[in-house]
């Protein structure tokens, strides 16, 4: 092998240019068009907010254009981009992409939970950041600043490990804080399993608390309408669900395997004229429920396969 040869097996290929480079605005092509309704909505709004307050945090990501030198593809920021027309700045400081391929950017990366977005926020008012400029930088009131630097106030460590990669509303966390350690625990396995993490699942569960699990002095949310009796049962039901949940998730990868090879199987079988026609003379009820597993599209269920 020559020194070449060795020299071309071991470059390495960037996806980026090494440097950022100051691009007009004006010499951005987007890829998409935003939707009407992006200028009015709640991020848009947050988006401008945050550079008016801090500047651009996130530089844009553009590929250089081939068919006409000069210009260059706007591969991710266009709301961002949108945002610095609309403030009049002329120049911004973008990524060059050696790909001009978009699909890889913001529509496929993980979005910020509510855990890490409260940890950011402490940690900057503990650098000494005033909550008013990070009330400004987010667009929301100082009250609600306030809010989040305590969410985690009175949470046990366990829970918040189960729910730090998850998109968990702030008021969650304020209901979780009403009941015991090892029911936060359980609660956020069941909000996990559920993979519901709304405000309304989240009162439920705590509506189907014990008193003895709560903390001293919360009480329960009472579900209007729902007598006593019911709420007994409540309870009771949603014990149950919790042990349901946690027998079926040791099984569940073994369960599945064997469900898509006994489709596999039937569809196989199906094929078969002679087989066929013996189970519709013989055992036509075996027939239908062979040719409902075999026509399933798929073996997961329809929030795992979305």
């Amino acid at each position: 092998m020559t020194r070449k040869d060795r020299s071309n097996r071991d470059a390495v290929l960037h996806s980026f240019e090494d440097t950022c480079v100051m691009l007009p605005v004006n010499a951005l092509l987007p890829v998409r068009t935003l939707r009407n309704a992006t200028k009015s909505s709640r991020k848009y709004q947050q988006i401008a907010a945050s550079i008016r307050e801090v500047g651009l945090v996130e530089p844009p990501v553009v590929a250089r254009a081939p068919s006409n030198p000069g210009t260059f593809l706007l591969l991710d920021g266009h709301v961002r981009i949108e945002v610095l027309k609309d403030l009049g700045i002329e120049t911004v400081e973008c990524l060059i992409s050696t790909d001009d391929e978009a699909f890889t950017y913001n529509k496929r990366i993980s979005r910020l939970s509510s855990i890490q977005e409260h940890r950011m926020i402490r940690r900057a008012i503990e650098r000494g950041v005033p909550e008013e400029k990070i009330a400004r930088a987010l667009d929301v009131n100082p009250q609600t600043v306030r809010r989040k630097f305590r969410m985690l106030n009175g949470i046990c460590d366990e829970a918040v490990a189960i729910l730090k990669n998850k998109a968990c509303p702030m008021v969650v966390f304020e209901t979780l804080r009403k009941m015991k350690p090892l029911r936060q625990v359980e609660a956020a396995e069941l909000l996990v399993n559920a993979n519901n993490y709304s405000a309304a699942y989240a009162s439920a569960i705590l509506a189907g608390t014990p008193q003895a699990q709560l903390m001293e002095g919360a009480r329960p949310k009472r579900l209007k309408g729902i007598s006593p009796e019911a709420m007994v049962r409540m309870e009771n039901e949603l014990a149950r669900l919790q042990e349901a949940i946690t027998s079926s998730q040791a099984t569940y990868g073994q369960d599945h395997l064997h469900l898509t090879i006994i489709k596999g199987y039937l569809a196989k079988l199906l094929g078969n004229a002679r087989v066929v026609r013996y189970l519709m003379q013989n055992r036509p009820e075996f027939l239908a429920e062979f040719q409902t597993i075999a026509d399933m599209t798929s073996t997961l269920p329809p929030e795992a396969a979305a």
